[in-house]
């Protein structure tokens, strides 16, 4: 544990660029996230949520929703776990949030998206984009949909 905490502290030296929005909406993928840049990106999302009292899981996946990196806080409910890694990949691959998704779907659209096993409508999961092109998504859960979605925008938010 102490290693991995040394290792994402070194990480953190630079928080990629990975955590800019993008100046124009994304146009497509990018070359997939690397595992150092994922992992700052996590220990900036543990930051965020333990500021806010929340215990919650991280995933980061690249572009075709694969995992790249995966962290969950002492304590997160087991359910959390696949739930961060459903909505980062959901992210990835619809190109948007899930919290967008969520709003979709209540309003009544896009709900044969719902029927898919790999397709999760609950907030939490952004793309993380670089010079307009996704380079992969970070899942979040562990609170409420709105909190997980809070957490996850400003994990990827420029500081």
């Amino acid at each position: 544990m102490l290693r991995m905490l040394m290792f994402v502290c070194a990480a953190m030296i630079a928080i990629p660029a990975a955590a800019q929005p993008p100046a124009k909406p994304a146009s497509g993928y990018g070359p997939p996230i690397g595992m150092t840049e994922a992992l700052a990106l996590i220990e900036r999302g543990i930051e965020k949520s333990t500021a806010q009292g929340l215990k919650m899981a991280f995933a980061i996946v690249e572009p075709s929703g694969e995992l790249v990196a995966f962290a969950r806080m002492d304590d997160v409910p087991y359910a959390s776990i696949r739930l961060a890694q459903q909505k980062a990949s959901t992210s990835a691959r619809l190109r948007l949030t899930t919290a967008e998704l969520e709003e979709r779907v209540q309003k009544g659209g896009r709900t044969v998206l719902l029927s898919s096993d790999e397709v999760i409508a609950i907030g939490g999961g952004v793309p993380i984009v670089v010079d307009g092109r996704i380079i992969g998504a970070l899942g979040v859960s562990g609170g409420t949909a709105a909190q997980d979605a809070a957490v996850a925008e400003e994990t990827v938010a420029p500081r």
